[in-house]
């Protein structure tokens, strides 16, 4: 079904202070892997031109810690393709050029969209693959069928940040919680002028990095993404605010809520609206890259309780997926 791949050697810039490259450089990585195969088959046809725009990137573990200096090699391939809306799954591998070692740091799955290049608004039908197994089909139609009901089901879930409060007691929501405000400029944007998602995912995880970090003042990195939810366009021009927050702690992870709203300063006849929403998980790590115990999250008020007890049922939901893929088969 046709692939694309690309790469590049990991520079300081690219990490952090311990030298493991960030969880969002890693993301931005795999959209621009996604977007080049999914606009260059939407293209494939002889019709109206279109660029293909993320909808949704699905949970991606992971698996490896990449470092300053190795080389990242991304591999992207189209694994379905319904009416309006493309699969594309990409794996991310790890060389160390020195002694040749390859690891495999991530694997994901990302959904777009084809818009019309005349017409933003206006999405494009998409042109069918050749499946070489009936199979590989309807085992994407199930993919499919999932990823938008789950869509529909997180759209309007997440409510406001709160508000700072002075003073906060360490160990909680208010201690660690974090925002970051960004203009959205042309570098930012695709052709459309609008935002890559890469540029929107390497912001969210540099602000979940913030509160995790503020929470446990260690060296931390990135463990898992839960499904990232595009749920409106970001158009140049716009004020974007990234905010996290801690949701629950394990013995060693913490889950960040972060959520993105979009303020079109420059048009009065739109109101401050929710752009993307996801969980992070990070990990503290020693010095020596050993995992470390996480202090643990104090909610002071209901809403942070409940969030608190739906992040354990995330996490215990996960855990039991785990040990069951690791369970030897009959």
């Amino acid at each position: 079904m046709g692939g694309t791949s690309s790469g590049g050697i990991m520079r300081p810039d690219d990490a952090n202070v311990a030298g493991n490259v960030h969880g969002g450089t890693i993301l931005k990585m795999i959209e621009e892997a996604g977007v080049i195969i999914s606009t260059r088959h939407c293209n494939s046809q002889n019709g109206e031109r279109c660029v293909a725009v993320l909808a949704r990137v699905e949970r991606t573990d992971f698996l490896s810690p990449m470092c300053i200096g190795e080389v990242a090699h991304v591999s992207a391939e189209i694994t379905y393709t319904s009416k309006h809306s493309v699969e594309v799954q990409v794996n991310v591998m790890s060389e160390n050029i020195l002694t040749g070692t390859k690891k495999l740091t991530n694997k994901a799955t990302l959904w777009y969209v084809p818009l019309s290049l005349k017409n933003v608004d206006k999405v494009l039908e998409v042109p069918p693959v050749v499946y070489s197994r009936q199979e590989q089909e309807e085992e994407g139609r199930r993919r499919y069928e999932a990823q938008k009901l789950e869509r529909m089901q997180t759209k309007w879930r997440n409510g406001d940040i709160t508000q700072p409060i002075l003073n906060p007691e360490p160990n909680t929501v208010s201690y660690s919680q974090s925002s970051l405000i960004h203009l959205v400029g042309p570098s930012d944007c695709t052709l459309h002028g609008f935002v890559h998602g890469g540029v929107t995912m390497k912001l969210m995880d540099e602000v979940a990095g913030i509160v995790a970090a503020r929470h446990c003042k260690t060296n931390i990195v990135t463990a898992s993404v839960d499904a990232i939810n595009f749920h409106d366009k970001i158009r140049k021009g716009c004020v974007i605010t990234i905010s996290g927050r801690m949701t629950f702690t394990s013995n060693k992870s913490m889950e960040i809520e972060v959520l993105v709203d979009a303020d079109p300063v420059v048009d009065n006849s739109q109101e401050r609206y929710r752009a993307a929403s996801a969980f992070f998980t990070y990990v503290s790590l020693s010095q020596d890259g050993r995992s470390l115990p996480v202090p643990q999250l104090v909610p002071e008020t209901e809403d942070e309780k409940k969030r608190f007890e739906e992040g354990k049922g995330r996490y215990l939901q996960m855990k039991a997926k785990r040990q069951g893929q690791a369970e030897p088969q009959p």
